[in-house]
């Protein structure tokens, strides 16, 4: 919206400003969007040229100033009490509420607060009639939803959908399905923090009620498709690596908890009885069941939502591909190939011509044998590197 139609936006904002009686309105944007930012300046200046924003608007005795803040790209800044502390200078945390930023908000004034879907649907809502908004949607979800469709996926892009229809509607007919025949194994919805749906959930209905139930959010319509090459401990490690370190540290359930989840994540994906460190399977399965006990203290108890719904991606895991954290948890494998460590290497005798090939490509001298004769890996040396699967011409090394 912000680069294809910034008036939307701007002419949103000006109705609500006028609407509720307020003189300033901010437009937040990370700075890394330099074109969506180029494009709201343009625009802001079209309008003061045309007496739609500045003072006097269109002589109703209206005024009306809009700015752009720059951000610096923290994800907690979404959250609306760090949105008004960055606003005002300060560092991006939340604060607790009440008071609510209707009441006290930006320099202890009435603030209102809305993202940049919900400004640009107002204008249309006023020429068309509430009737119709509310013809688009479910009872509780009214209108469209704008999703960035990503990963695994023939059609990728935003999307914009009618609130009620299908996870799998936008998944296999919007999206084409997966590529390359590969089989369907999870999406993600709802930004970093989001959860992950498999197929025997894709009936559900996108609003907020229905996804909230099945474990996932709306969020920031982030909406990422995974086939059956995804590992979904691996999602897991991925996605809360970005949120223990987009905490802004201020409570102790984010910023210890998300830390605490994400080691125990850790030591699933890497084979600790190499390391020799004691570390059975018992104790892997331990970490699992804290896991759980760990995710619903941070979502209780934090702040603010990115603490409350940071172990979504973890919690929806062991929900719906329980049987994938068991495999790393009690086999030390993992069925999709992608966790590395947990990966054998093992050199079939019968196939070995003992060429070296796979020798010399070895950095770590993890491969051993005479010239001629049988090699074998050294499993404490092998760093899972796979240069030496690639080297070898004889399909002799196989990955287990």
């Amino acid at each position: 919206v912000l680069e294809s139609d910034p008036f939307k936006l701007v002419e949103g904002m000006i109705i609500a400003a006028y609407a509720m009686g307020a003189s300033y309105g901010y437009i937040y944007c990370r700075a890394e969007y330099p074109l969506a930012i180029a494009r709201l300046q343009k625009t802001i200046k079209q309008c003061k040229e045309y007496g739609l924003l500045g003072k006097n608007i269109l002589n109703s005795g209206f005024n009306f100033e809009l700015k752009i803040k720059k951000g610096a790209g923290a994800f907690v800044c979404g959250e609306e009490t760090a949105l008004i502390a960055s606003i005002e200078g300060k560092r991006g945390m939340p604060k607790p509420r009440p008071p609510y930023p209707s009441i006290s908000g930006l320099w202890g004034k009435p603030t209102v607060i809305n993202n940049v879907e919900t400004f640009a649907n107002v204008s249309a809502i006023i020429n068309r009639g509430a009737k119709w908004f509310s013809s688009i949607g479910t009872e509780t979800s009214k209108g469209t939803k704008v999703f960035a469709l990503s990963g695994k996926i023939e059609n990728s892009g935003l999307v914009e959908v009618p609130m009620g229809i299908t996870l799998g509607e936008v998944v296999f007919n919007i999206g084409g399905g997966i590529p390359d025949g590969k089989k369907f194994k999870a999406v993600q919805i709802g930004g970093p923090s989001g959860g992950c749906l498999p197929k025997s959930v894709m009936d559900t209905p996108v609003d907020y009620e229905s996804l909230k139930t099945v474990g996932a959010m709306m969020g920031s319509g982030g909406f990422v498709v995974m086939d059956e090459d995804t590992c979904m401990v691996d999602v897991a490690k991925y996605f809360l690596t970005f949120i223990q370190n987009e905490s802004c540290g201020k409570c102790v359930p984010c910023r210890e908890g998300t830390k605490r989840m994400l080691e125990i994540i850790e030591r699933l994906t890497r084979n600790y009885s190499k390391e020799g460190d004691g570390k059975d399977d018992l104790l892997r399965f331990k970490g699992v069941l804290h896991l759980e006990r760990l995710g619903n203290v941070i979502r209780d108890t934090s702040l603010c939502g990115l603490g409350q719904s940071a172990p979504n991606p973890v919690m929806s895991g062991l929900r719906y591909f329980r049987t994938e954290y068991e495999e790393h948890i009690y086999d030390r494998n993992c069925p999709a190939g992608v966790c590395k460590e947990l990966l054998t290497y093992k050199i079939d005798p019968e196939l070995c011509n003992g060429c070296g090939l796979c020798a010399m490509k070895s950095g770590v001298n993890a491969i051993l044998g005479e010239k001629k004769h049988a090699h074998y890996i050294v499993e404490d040396k092998c760093i899972k590197c796979g240069m030496c699967y690639e080297a070898c011409r004889k399909n002799a090394i196989s990955v287990n």
